[in-house]
């Protein structure tokens, strides 16, 4: 009898189990706290004329947050490509993995002593962790191609979400318990901030454990270990950029990811800092919108990916990207106060977050080649969750430029149409054929 699955239940629990790990620097960190708190403690930190200083450059207080992501983001353009190449080539893979989860989750645990104004730490360590982030899902993200066979791929790319949203949402739940009560746990509400980024970061290493142990069955027996490791990382890099010319179809698809996708992670990376101070909406208002996401997201992977296998994927992360246009133009005209449509838009946007990220996944591990996956990873994940650039840095410009967030929710429009149009443009058959996969029923 033959199966779609290349392992066993127990090893995908494994992989899944990291996004339960990591989802809590998506959504504690990113998603709630970091963003108005950094503000805060940068606004704390700010001169007589209201600006702050980072590196010699003045700016706002409001534009560090997205500043801080996009420097991140930078960052990673010229450091994923190599962790890609040395997870293609490394022996213990999951030892890469768990190397930078535990930098990523370590740095996310200091947040507890940023405060006082120290907004430069801040800034630091938000940097450090989303690099570390960014290039620990690199290396989980190259596994699933050896998880599952093409017909499989999105729905087991689908439940690594759901997983993720509900570890992610069930820490997110305690957090709030506690910011919202904290006068009862005997903390002040500043302290409730950090105590909440802190335990994001230790939910993270913790459940990394179980991952990294359950992987070790996808350990290469030969693999470059040490500094020949480094070193096949670069000539990798080198080998791919050459052979780039060789999946133009692939190339597409990632620049259409590349746009849609930076729309998404703008949106997730300054929906709190828009909704308190731009509609003037309360805290609990946030709290309460970012559980419906959690709720929706993690229903909407599971369905959405079961309806790819019957619609077609492509067709699919096409809907998404029609919600996301409409929910982003109606937040635009959502006048300031308004608590029940933004729980509604919240609604929304939450059940297609899960689907076009998890499907975009699936769709990619298609047309990319066999061997080279973390590498190919690597440059998809430059624009992945939480790591946008372009958006972000278009937000916070626009911010410093008008004083306004809400003239920057047309520039993140941009992003979702440009990604779709180019979408429709990519063959994913023809793209498969290139990178020589086996051909899936349904694309």
């Amino acid at each position: 009898m033959t199966t779609d699955f290349l392992t066993s239940a127990k090893v995908r629990r494994s992989w899944y189990l990291y996004d339960w790990a990591n989802s809590a620097f998506s959504t504690t960190v990113i998603s709630l706290f970091i963003g108005p708190y950094l503000t805060s403690v940068a606004e704390e930190g700010a001169d007589a004329s209201g600006l702050i200083y980072v590196l010699g450059i003045s700016m706002r207080p409001g534009s560090l947050f997205p500043y801080a992501i996009s420097a991140s983001v930078l960052l990673q353009v010229f450091i994923l490509p190599i962790i890609g190449g040395i997870a293609d080539r490394i022996k213990s893979r999951n030892g890469l993995l768990a190397t930078f989860a535990y930098i990523g989750s370590f740095a996310t645990m200091f947040l507890y002593f940023v405060k006082d104004g120290n907004y430069g730490l801040g800034a630091f360590l938000l940097i450090l962790a989303n690099l570390a982030f960014g290039s620990s899902i690199v290396v989980a993200n190259s596994y699933l191609p050896d998880l599952a066979r093409p017909d499989s791929r999105d729905a087991v790319s689908s439940r690594g979400w759901a997983t993720g949203y509900a570890g992610g949402g069930l820490l997110l739940l305690l957090n709030i318990i506690l910011y919202a009560g904290y006068e009862s746990f005997g903390v002040t509400q500043g302290e409730a901030v950090r105590i909440s980024l802190m335990s994001a970061g230790i939910w993270w290493a913790i459940f990394t454990i179980a991952t990294v142990r359950g992987l070790k069955p996808l350990n290469r027996p030969q693999g470059k270990v040490g500094k020949e490791a480094l070193n096949a990382g670069f000539k990798e890099l080198k080998s791919t950029i050459k052979d780039a010319k060789n999946y133009p179809e692939t190339i597409k698809f990632l620049i259409a990811y590349l746009f849609y996708n930076d729309g998404i992670q703008t949106v997730i990376s300054i929906s709190g800092t828009f909704a308190i101070l731009e509609l003037k909406l309360s805290e609990i208002t946030l709290v309460t919108a970012i559980i419906i996401v959690q709720i929706t997201a993690l229903a909407g992977s599971i369905l959405l990916g079961k309806w790819a296998q019957t619609f077609g994927t492509k067709r699919v992360v096409l809907v998404t990207l029609f919600v996301w246009s409409v929910m982003v133009l109606i937040t635009y005209a959502l006048p300031a106060g308004q608590q029940n449509p933004y729980l509604i838009i919240a609604a929304a946007i939450g059940f297609v977050l899960g689907g076009s990220q998890a499907l975009s996944r699936s769709l990619y591990s298609q047309v990319i080649p066999r061997k080279s996956e973390a590498q190919y990873f690597s440059f998809y994940e430059i624009s992945e969750r939480g790591t946008s650039w372009l958006g972000t840095a278009a937000f916070g410009l626009a911010f410093g430029i008008t004083g306004s967030y809400r003239s920057s929710v047309l520039l993140v429009l941009a992003f979702f149409v440009i990604g779709g149009l180019l979408l429709i443009k990519v063959d994913i058959r023809k793209a498969i054929e290139q990178a020589g996969n086996p051909q899936p029923k349904i694309v």
